[in-house]
């Protein structure tokens, strides 16, 4: 007598690994939610005109110090900021827990599309992000990071796909320097007051911080000197010069 005997299914680890992790294998993708407004718009217009936009507004400057730049591959930044703010403190006061712990919460609690801002006072010595919270703000879908400070393990943060801007690179940590002492304060960040709940905009130009209160006149402004200056390119292309675009345009 024959018995029959059951054939072996082998099932890929990738899927298994998927539906564990509820992924699984779909044939449609579900639509991407659409962008709000302010998002989208500042997203087309150039950083550059957001600072003029902040600056004719306001009244007041708001692009942050020029040595606040991108340390990753990924510079575009458009999101609302949540803020974290550090001084300096005594070795017994400067803990780990205590050093770290406003940093870590403000990202494991942080919204998708939220800019984390986080301020070392008389901290550019001394690194405010690295890998592990790096890791942490890319899950949490976090717009990016900006510090008012430095930034390490600059390898694994390139590889992250998470924008990072800070004032300085440096291999050292707050620890046993500096603790944590607000979360979701207003902090003056690079030359700038920058409150939670403001948008911040940046790219390799620098990083502009745009008040909540005013936010869609200065997008609409931003838009404005966008199309202005688009136009005054062929001006300038015909007459190969600046002034007759200039007085046509009233722009420099």
């Amino acid at each position: 007598m024959h018995v029959m005997r059951r054939k072996r299914v082998y099932v890929p680890l990738a899927a298994i690994a998927c539906a564990l992790l509820g992924f699984g294998f779909q044939a449609a993708t579900k639509p991407a939610a659409a962008k709000d407004p302010i998002t989208a718009g500042f997203e087309k217009t150039t950083v550059a005109s957001v600072a003029d936009a902040v600056d004719q507004i306001t009244g007041q400057r708001g692009f942050l110090s020029h040595d606040m730049r991108p340390r990753t591959g990924n510079i575009r930044v458009v999101g609302r900021a949540t803020t974290v703010l550090l001084k300096p403190a005594p070795a017994d006061k400067a803990t780990p827990a205590l050093s770290t712990g406003m940093s870590t919460a403000m990202i494991d609690n942080a919204k998708p599309g939220e800019v984390g801002v986080i301020v070392i006072e008389d901290g550019l010595d001394v690194a405010g992000i690295g890998g592990l919270m790096g890791t942490a703000a890319k899950a949490r879908g976090m717009a990016g990071v900006i510090v008012d400070g430095g930034v390490r393990d600059l390898k694994e943060v390139r590889g992250l796909g998470l924008a990072i801007y800070a004032r300085s690179v440096v291999p050292s940590s707050t620890v046993s320097r500096f603790a944590g002492v607000a979360k979701d304060v207003p902090v003056q960040c690079a030359g700038v007051t920058i409150n939670p709940g403001d948008w911040i905009v940046a790219d390799e130009d620098g990083v502009v911080r745009v008040p909540q209160e005013k936010v869609k006149e200065v997008l609409q402004r931003a838009k404005e000197i966008d199309d202005r200056e688009t136009k005054m390119v062929p001006y300038i292309l015909k007459f190969k010069a600046l002034t007759k675009a200039v007085e046509v345009f009233n722009r420099i």
